[in-house]
């Protein structure tokens, strides 16, 4: 898969990391926790002025060229943060108001004087398409009193018009460092600013949103879909049965895939039974679920770091984890 985290002309990328690399030595590592200006500056945020400009376009014919204007799309734009340069982003609606990293910021400074988090992570994705930024509260939460979950709040947003300003919050598990960006179907751990005219109001809003959010991380706790599955068993036949239905084999694979597919089982199966990671919570389908996370964000094989830590950071492996996470609350 191509490598969306943004390579800047100088050859650094735009990611920033608090103390530990989080995704395998990609971007800039800091000797302790960030603010938010300093994960702007660290992860190449700051100074965008992400802008729109009229748009126009070109048709040639035999009868020479023709400008034509569009009243109502803009294009978006950014200064490149290294270079200067002025760099396409997308194209949006009359109705859309650029919010620039800077105002991200002052979102998450608010809720940080709410929490008491500090900023973990930040970083440009698809060329400055899409930003992130991600903070780690202060107290981890006990899934049955038990297995350490860090929560995290992650803010995101795009400057081409296909996402909105969007807080979530995200439970994460400590013990494995994972970025587990699989959403938990039945959590609803959000609060969305819409790009539109009066977006800086909405920003202004943010207690409000942080507020929603904490009610959120109180319902999960309570709904504990994963004290659910702490609290059941699971046995290896049933493990490797699932396993099966998340990696299907089919009868006429190729003896390459079978051999992958066996060494694939033999280290889920260190992962599920003998590994630290899964010490205090061993036997249980919740221990099932996080052998699969962290096989597939610390073992599955990957052609090169970066791979791996695109894979950790991106959308890559949240289809099948969602497909365990289904098959283990079954």
């Amino acid at each position: 898969m191509a490598h969306e985290l943004e390579t800047l002309a100088n050859g650094q990328t735009a990611f920033a990391s608090a103390n530990v690399s989080a995704w395998h030595r990609l971007g800039q590592i800091t000797e302790g926790c960030m603010t938010a200006e300093e994960a702007m500056k660290q992860a190449w945020l700051g100074g965008w002025n992400v802008r729109k400009i009229a748009l126009s376009g070109m048709e040639v014919t035999e009868n020479g060229i023709t400008r034509i204007d569009s009243p109502d799309k803009w294009m978006t734009v950014r200064t490149n943060p290294q270079t200067g340069a002025t760099e396409y982003l997308g194209v949006v609606g009359d109705d859309y108001t650029c919010v620039q990293n800077e105002e991200v910021a002052e979102v998450l400074n608010l809720l940080v004087d709410e929490s008491g988090a500090h900023f973990e992570t930040a970083g440009s994705m698809r060329g400055g398409k899409s930003v992130f930024v991600t903070m780690k509260l202060p107290e981890a939460m006990k899934v049955a009193g038990v297995d350490d979950i860090d929560l995290y709040l992650a803010a995101t947003t795009s400057h081409d018009g296909t996402a909105s300003l969007r807080v979530d919050a995200t439970p994460v598990r400590i013990v494995c460092a994972n970025t587990q960006r699989m959403a938990y179907k039945r959590s609803k751990g959000s609060y969305t600013f819409r790009h539109t005219s009066n977006v800086k109001t909405k920003i202004s809003e943010a207690r409000e949103a942080i507020g929603l959010v904490w009610k959120h991380f109180t319902a999960f706790e309570a709904e504990a879909e994963a004290e659910k599955m702490i609290n059941e068993t699971l046995t290896m036949g049933e493990f490797e049965k699932i396993v099966a239905q998340v990696w299907p084999l089919a009868d006429d694979a190729s003896d390459v895939t079978k051999n992958s597919a066996k060494q694939r089982m033999s280290t889920l199966r260190y992962l599920i039974r003998d590994a630290d990671t899964q010490k205090a919570i061993k036997g249980t389908r919740w221990a099932g679920y996080q052998a699969i996370t962290e096989y597939l964000d610390h073992f599955a094989p990957a052609k090169s770091d970066e791979v791996r830590a695109t894979r950790a950071l991106t959308s890559a492996g949240t289809d099948i984890k969602g497909r365990a996470f289904e098959l283990l609350t079954v």
